[in-house]
C-alpha cells in the first residue's frame, strides 16, 4: 500500500511542477516563434493577455505604457524590425549600451521569476502592438472562463 501512495504523491507533485513551469505561450510558427492571437474585436488569448500584464508589471517603467517608449526605447517600433531571437537575447541577458536615461544598462530578466517564464508572452503582446493588431490599453481576453455564482 505504501509504495502505491508514494508513487501517487510523486506523480501528483511532478504534475504540479509541470503545470507551474509550463509556458503560457501558444504554439509557435514553424521556426518556434510564439504567435499572438487577436480577434477582430481586439480581444486576445490568455498568453498575449499574460504578456500585457507582465509587461505592465515591470517593463513599462522604462519602456513606457503600451511599449511606446519613455526612458528606454519604444518597443512597438523596435519590434517592427527586430526578430524574436534578438528580442529574447536582450530580454534574457540584458544589454549595456549608450542609453543615457537609464545609465546605459538594460537588465537581463531571464532569471527573474516574475518575468523570465513570461518573456514569450511579453514578446507576443509587444509584437501584436508592433503589427498594429492590438490597440493601446488593457485588452480583453476572449478565452476567459466566466464565473458563475
Amino acid at each position: 500500500m505504501m509504495p502505491h501512495l508514494l508513487a501517487t504523491a510523486m506523480f501528483a507533485g511532478a504534475m504540479i511542477v509541470a503545470t507551474v513551469s509550463a509556458p503560457l505561450a501558444d504554439e509557435g510558427d514553424d521556426d518556434g516563434v510564439p504567435q499572438y492571437v487577436v480577434k477582430d474585436d481586439g480581444s486576445v488569448n490568455k498568453a498575449t493577455y499574460q504578456g500585457y500584464r507582465r509587461y505592465h508589471m515591470e517593463c513599462h517603467r522604462c519602456h513606457g505604457a503600451d511599449g511606446l517608449g519613455h526612458l528606454a526605447p519604444d518597443l512597438v517600433n523596435s519590434l517592427k524590425t527586430m526578430d524574436y531571437e534578438t528580442f529574447m537575447e536582450i530580454a534574457v541577458n540584458g544589454v549595456e549600451a549608450n542609453i543615457k536615461s537609464t545609465g546605459g544598462v538594460m537588465p537581463g530578466f531571464g532569471a527573474n521569476p516574475n518575468l523570465g517564464p513570461y518573456l514569450d508572452n511579453i514578446y507576443m503582446y509587444l509584437k501584436a502592438r508592433a503589427d498594429g493588431k492590438l490597440a493601446p490599453g488593457r485588452p480583453d481576453r476572449f478565452d476567459r472562463e466566466e464565473l458563475n455564482f
